[in-house]
């Protein structure tokens, strides 16, 4: 997922000199997950380029930049780190169209590494999806796949209005299930880790069914779309499972089809369970799907406290607590 990233930003490099990249060591060191390496020995300094250690500061510039024309394309070294921008974001990005009466756009992509699974601990592991899924005028996106990834960014970049862009950080490297007692298994052995070169884009905005089913439907987006998968395979139910890729817009024809053919519904997130990203989830679902449904939906997400490093595997959703959510709304 690491060079799928890179690809994109590549790509879309090649392809606009208005598309520009800076953020905390994404210059010459290549950025900490190496996302952004050979980037601006490619493009010069000018394009590519290192910035202070202000998160304020990077969003702000890349706001005024966005006014200016040209289409920044930022790193927040990890998702914990982007408070500081919020104000950035929520108060002038998220507003920019809406306030000027469509004269003027913010063409900016903020990218970050997001979620746990590398015991990080509570500074490393956030996963803030919420903050932004909650701010009109803000596109929310989290990729569970190079293929997706790639495609996803590309569109991020080319769209005329702010895109948040969380990259699941334990996905770099790997398809992660959950079983973290198991040996990473690499993407160069999945299907969806095969990344075509040049230029390709992934409608924002529209899920994917990773697994067809029809007992229950499992909504999921990032690593927690590979640890569902996972969960129904140990348990054994005939599961579909919807991997959402876009939070905000929603494709919300696809999760009522779904569940209306199941009739069942488990919502998975990382992010801490009161207020996450799910609740909205399940709220549609019930607004559309009620006279559909068989059983309650049921949520499975982390833990209601600040991320414990000394606990992670107990936080972290994992196979066992979804599968157990699956036997929960079978039974019911």
């Amino acid at each position: 997922m690491i060079e799928a990233v890179r690809s994109a930003m590549d790509v879309s490099m090649a392809k606009d000199d208005n598309v520009v990249v800076f953020g905390e060591d994404v210059g010459y060191f290549g950025g900490v997950f190496r996302c952004t390496q050979g980037l601006q020995a490619k493009y010069g300094r000018t394009r590519c380029f290192d910035t202070p250690i202000s998160e304020s500061g990077i969003v702000g510039t890349a706001i005024g930049m966005a006014a200016y024309g040209l289409k920044p394309c930022v790193e927040i070294q990890f998702a914990d780190y982007v408070y500081p921008a919020y104000d950035q974001l929520t108060q002038e990005a998220a507003r920019i169209r809406y306030r000027s009466n469509g004269d003027f756009t913010c063409p900016i992509v903020v990218r970050m590494p997001t979620g746990g699974g590398i015991f990080g601990g509570q500074t490393h592991s956030q996963s803030p999806e919420a903050l932004f899924t909650h701010v009109c005028g803000l596109k929310v996106i989290v990729p569970s796949n190079p293929y997706d990834a790639k495609g996803l960014l590309i569109a991020a970049i080319e769209d005329p209005d702010p895109v948040m862009f969380l990259e699941p950080k334990r996905l770099y490297n790997g398809p992660f299930d959950g079983h973290h007692e198991r040996p990473v298994t690499p993407w160069s052995k999945h299907d969806l880790g095969e990344v075509p070169d040049g230029h390709y884009t992934i409608p924002i905005g529209k899920a994917e069914v990773r697994r067809e089913g029809s007992a229950v439907t499992v909504i999921a987006y990032g690593t927690m779309v590979h640890v569902a998968l996972a969960a129904a395979e140990d348990a054994g139910i005939d599961a579909e499972v919807i991997d959402l890729r876009s939070l905000l817009p929603l494709d919300l024809d696809t999760i009522v089809k779904s569940v209306t053919k199941t009739g069942r519904c488990v919502v998975v997130h990382e992010a801490t369970l009161t207020s996450g990203f799910g609740a909205e989830v399940v709220s549609l679902v019930q607004e559309h799907c009620f006279y559909h449904l068989e059983a309650p939906v049921v949520r499975v997400a982390g833990w209601d406290t600040p991320y414990p490093h000394a606990q992670e595997w107990d936080y972290f959703p994992g196979p066992g607590r979804v599968g157990r959510a699956l036997a929960e709304v079978m039974e019911a």
